[in-house]
């Protein structure tokens, strides 16, 4: 006999229908599964790792320290395309000074402090980019889909009065941590770079503004932006504007294994160890002065090594690629070891590699020295400046100032790059007044002066951050950058980037009328933006 069952789902559903019709579309539209409400800490984070800039990229091939060889994986061409887009990060700045203000932050307090220097940063870094950009009508949202384009000159001197402005900010949180608020808001953290410490975040901030000092260096006569005025004060006041004092300060992204890798690392080595090569634009200033930090950031061209049997440890055995050849007779060259590929143990047998330097302590002591060259601070020594940046530089690659360090280069043949056995080490003496007391690296208080500080500068930045190297050499022309088939653009060397496609398309009148007063009416890659002329 069988069994009927009777299922009565009718008043159920009509019961989870009705339940469901009471909801507002809000409510329905809203995902569970997705945070709606970010602490300021949270979005601090997400900026920090948003701003860095890290290695292995195009920028460095801009700057003319790395070269693809082989055009499966980039090229050398300086066909600028959409400059950096940050604005979504900036929209993250603007809401991490609300969500401060709203969990207890008092109207200065340590994110708003900050918020100020990211402004200042990216803002900054976007307009020397690509020239004019929006900035005061930007991140409004719905209140204004289309903002008009601020001049150059105003994104950099409001980046400057961002800048005084977080430093004062700071200076008082530093004095008196207890007065400004309480709360989630008037506390740092998650701070990848410093830990929190709003002393080295003032290093950072008074470090960078000094940067974009030297960036105008062509404007000095310009009576609104004071930038001799401004540099004095900072070198001449330092209670008042404290600067970094040792690498220990560097604005660095640090690596963390198994999460976080270094962008070369044994996993990707059998793909791209020799996809790439040195430039001659680095190499052969590092030869030109004897410099042993060769040793450490580059490895002997095998072929001069292994046929010509020159010394790995000599300096004619270094012999990087020049950045205008045709990328097919550069693979060529590549493939008979005749260039000098980066150094295999320095760079790729570890998963952390170095820290990424985004601000450090020896672009800041050789911007100043630079400045003080120029003749912006009476009084200041320049070569003490300069001094320090070239030791510091060396001191970050294990180089002692007097003694013997070890150069470690990769044997022929080898499959694994983790394995020290994999290795011939050689002994190098280093001599610090040996090295400085040569004429071609010794300071002297003239343009030559000038140039050997720059030199140094684009030694130091070796692989660090971002732009500046490339955005140093559009200034001053040093060091000389090589052009030809392969670095395109008629062998120039691109002066500005495109702007991104969506100003093209959803900001058109503005984007039409920047263009109209900058690059007569062009997106030209070739343009000469304000702070050139």
């Amino acid at each position: 006999m069988k069994k009927i069952f009777k299922i009565y789902v009718l008043p159920v559903v009509m019961l989870l229908l009705a339940t469901g019709c009471k909801k507002s579309f809000d409510e329905l539209s809203v995902n569970n599964n997705k945070p709606n409400n970010v602490p300021a800490s949270l979005l601090f984070n997400g900026i920090l790792n948003n701003m860095a800039e890290l290695p292995d990229g195009q920028k460095e091939i801009y700057s003319q320290y790395y070269l693809y060889n082989y055009d499966y994986y980039g090229n050398n061409r300086y066909d600028f395309d959409g400059g950096d887009d940050y604005y979504t990060t900036l929209k993250n700045v603007v809401d991490m000074e609300k969500k401060a203000s709203e969990t207890g932050g008092a109207a200065i307090n340590p994110y708003e402090a900050l918020g100020k220097f990211f402004k200042a940063y990216l803002f900054s870094k976007m307009s020397l980019e690509m020239g004019d950009i929006p900035m005061t009508e930007a991140l409004k949202g719905l209140v204004n889909l289309e903002p008009k384009y601020d001049t150059q000159k105003a994104v950099m001197l409001q980046s400057l009065l961002w800048l005084d402005s977080a430093n004062d900010d700071l200076a008082q949180l530093i004095a008196k941590p207890n007065d400004f608020g309480t709360g989630a808001g008037a506390v740092l953290t998650n701070d990848i770079y410093y830990n929190n410490d709003l002393t080295k975040w003032q290093k950072a901030v008074n470090a960078l503004q000094i940067r974009l000092l030297l960036q105008l260096s062509k404007k000095t006569a310009d009576a609104d932006l004071k930038v001799t005025t401004r540099f004095a004060t900072i070198i001449n006041t330092p209670a008042k504007y404290p600067l970094m004092t040792g690498t220990s300060d560097n604005l660095q992204y640090v690596f963390v294994s198994p999460n976080n890798y270094y962008p070369m690392n044994p996993n990707n080595f059998g793909q791209s160890g020799s996809r790439k090569n040195t430039s001659a634009t680095y190499i052969s200033l590092l030869t030109k002065l004897k410099d042993p930090r060769v040793f450490v950031t580059a490895e002997p061209a095998r072929d001069l090594v292994d046929n010509a049997k020159q010394s790995p440890t000599d300096f004619a055995s270094f012999v990087g690629a020049d950045a205008g050849l045709d990328l097919g007779v550069m693979y060529n060259n590549a493939g008979l070891q005749k260039y000098s590929f980066i150094n295999r143990r320095y760079f790729y047998s570890t998963y952390t590699g170095e820290p990424s330097v985004q601000i450090g302590y020896p672009e800041l002591v050789f911007n100043i020295a630079e400045g003080i060259s120029r003749g912006w601070a009476a009084g200041a020594n320049a070569e003490t400046y300069y001094q320090a940046g070239i030791k510091a530089s060396m001191a970050t690659y294990g180089i002692p100032e007097t003694g013997i360090f070890l150069a470690h280069f990769y044997r022929p043949g080898s499959t694994d790059v983790k394995n020290a056995a994999n290795y011939d080490d050689y002994s190098v003496t280093a001599n610090f007044a040996n090295y400085y007391n040569q004429a071609v690296v010794k300071y002297t208080a003239d343009a030559a002066g000038i140039t050997h500080i720059l030199e140094q500068k684009y030694i130091a930045l070796f692989r660090h951050s971002g732009l500046e190297s490339y955005f140093t050499y559009r200034r001053t022309g040093v060091p000389v950058f090589t052009t030809g088939p392969g670095t395109g653009n008629g062998s120039r060397i691109a002066t500005r980037f495109k702007y991104p496609s969506a100003e093209r398309n959803s900001n058109a009148k503005n984007y039409q009328a920047a263009l109209a007063s900058q690059f007569g009416g062009n997106d030209d890659i070739n343009g000469v933006m304000w702070i050139l002329k």
